[in-house]
């Protein structure tokens, strides 16, 4: 999957698609993400990191898609923060 250029939420997308039948809405891959163990939530952490440093364009869809990703990537650092409080 290293050559795969779609972001996160789109392979998201993808898997949900084929399992349910519909993509998955933010709020449903941030709850997929809280029964993540803690090495796995951090690793996905870490990537999402690595792919929102990437550059992106000036085109209306590419800033709608960082806005997205960015509030993603910040439900998902709550969620996170929350599990490891509770030593999770």
């Amino acid at each position: 999957m290293a050559d795969d250029d779609r972001d996160f939420i789109d392979r998201a997308d993808s898997i949900t698609s084929k399992l349910y039948g519909k993509p998955a809405s933010t709020d449903q891959i941030a709850e997929n993400f809280a029964l993540y163990g803690l090495k796995k939530r951090a690793a996905t952490l870490d990537n999402f990191d690595t792919e929102l440093c990437g550059e992106i364009d000036s085109s209306p869809h590419s800033l709608r898609r960082r806005v997205q990703l960015m509030a993603l990537r910040k439900k998902m650092g709550t969620v996170h923060e929350a599990l490891r409080k509770a030593r999770r």
